[in-house]
């Protein structure tokens, strides 16, 4: 007869409790009588500090009985507590606020309440607050589930006088003791007074990343072909700062990213390499009247080099974003110039209309002025005339449609305003350099969708300046 296995005693070597963690159990030791909940403090490892073992093994930790009466282990032989089937639900509630530097709340399989709060250090994660006290359901449901559980070895009314210690938490109650411990967690990292924001700001930047590649997965389906760098997107972002309109600055930069992300999802040098040429294109493109060449460059070197050095797609996805809105108040915009308005609507007319005819009469006539006086001050502020404006925007919209849809050129043509197929490929080559033909059997024009290699050579060559 095999005798039954017993449960490992397991005991964790663990470091000397860092003093921060050791401040925030004092502190949190009043939060929880004060609110008549439980906490708990855990190191950069997740695991609980020594300190607060006797606390945890005390009868008001539910996740005692879990470890008891699910899969059967005696949780006083571990000295840890970690060998509890909810484990893992509390560490990775845990990464999840040290990730985006907030309070988490979650609920476990039998109804209580958890919160949990990240603590740093010079930026450097050091541990996490961990909250309990409270049921999100009715307690009889909770009984229910634990007699169940525990397959009737605890009485219902036993498991009901316990749970007495345990009240109802409303939504906002829960909310209210997250975020008091999150203040106190602020308040105990050391030289990390902003990194809370930094994080919070990152996750969200990425929440809406995420969303904006789903809807592109959805338009470009696996087998279909994989769009091209969005060259469109880099125009309407430089447009949009122009106009002095942030707020759709930074939504048409994340739809840039989005697509980058997309197309090419395992080559981070790539992405860095197109966010170096990206700040270049901000910096140096109507730079506001006083900025010498010696202060773009000094700008130029300065978010290169963290561009360079960034780690990961987050923390290069928020230094675009810095830069957006650092580069945003340098840029010339229309604000305080004459007819800053007129311009303000034409272009804004021009970017919805472009892909068909248009004349400069239509366009002046939006802009409130006449047509000749629209047509030179469009050339002084823009750097370039109407037709030349117009051209280089269809022939952008022109070379992705090529190279991502099967229409034919004068299909093509046609969707994007030009008269007719011969005009359309006579531009398109002044343009690009060769036929629109040429450049779809090459699957692009080497010109302007430079190839992964090339990009990866040039960004040896800066790293190596």
């Amino acid at each position: 007869m095999m005798k039954e296995k017993q449960p490992e005693t397991r005991t964790i070597v663990q470091s000397k409790t860092d003093p921060i963690l050791l401040k925030a159990y004092k502190i949190l030791r009043v939060y929880a009588k004060a609110t008549g909940t439980m906490i708990s403090i855990h190191d950069h490892n997740y695991l609980p500090i020594p300190e607060v073992f006797e606390e945890i093994a005390g009868e008001k930790n539910i996740c005692l009985y879990c470890s008891e009466y699910k899969v059967k282990n005696d949780p006083h032989k571990f000295q840890d507590l970690t060998f509890n089937p909810c484990n893992d639900i509390h560490i990775n509630a845990m990464k999840e606020a040290n990730r985006f530097g907030g309070s988490y709340i979650y609920m476990c399989e039998l109804g209580f309440m958890f919160w949990t709060s990240p603590i740093y250090a010079e930026d450097r994660f050091v541990g996490a607050l961990l909250g309990r006290g409270l049921l999100g359901i009715d307690s009889q449901e909770t009984s229910t589930q634990m007699y169940l559980m525990g397959n009737g070895a605890v009485p219902m009314s036993i498991l009901q006088k316990k749970l007495a210690a345990y009240p109802r938490g409303d939504a906002e109650k829960i909310k209210a003791l997250a975020e008091l411990m999150l203040i106190f967690a602020k308040s105990l990292s050391v030289g990390s007074e902003s990194y809370y924001e930094t994080l919070k700001r990152r996750s969200e930047q990425q929440s809406s990343l995420s969303a904006k590649i789903k809807e592109l997965k959805f338009k470009y389906p696996a087998g279909s072909p994989v769009p091209g760098y969005p060259l469109d997107k880099e125009r309407m972002l430089l447009a949009a700062l122009r106009r002095g309109d942030h707020e759709t600055g930074r939504k048409i930069l994340n739809e840039l990213l989005a697509m980058l992300l997309f197309s090419n999802p395992d080559h981070f040098k790539y992405i860095q390499f197109r966010a170096i040429e990206l700040v270049v294109l901000l910096s140096r493109t109507n730079i506001v009247p006083g900025n010498t060449e010696k202060v773009i460059l000094e700008t130029n070197n300065h978010y290169l080099k963290r561009i360079q050095n960034a780690q990961n797609i987050e923390e290069l996805t928020d230094l675009l974003h810095l830069v957006v809105e650092h580069l945003a108040g340098q840029i010339f915009s229309f604000q305080g110039i004459r007819h800053a308005a007129a311009l303000r609507k034409a272009e804004r007319y021009i970017w919805e209309h472009y892909t068909r005819k248009i004349s400069l009469q239509e366009i002046a006539n939006v802009s409130g002025l006449s047509a000749p006086y629209f047509s030179t001050i469009f050339k002084e502020e823009m750097g370039e005339n109407l037709s030349s404006y117009l051209n280089r925007l269809r022939i952008e919209k022109a070379s992705r449609m090529l190279v991502e849809t099967d229409l034919s050129l004068s299909e093509i043509a046609g969707a994007c305003g030009f008269e007719d197929q011969s005009w359309f490929s006579k531009i398109f080559k002044t343009y690009i350099g060769v036929s629109p033909g040429k450049y779809r059997g090459q699957g692009g024009d080497r010109s302007l969708e430079l190839s992964e290699g090339y990009l990866a050579v040039n960004y040896r060559r800066l790293n190596q300046e």
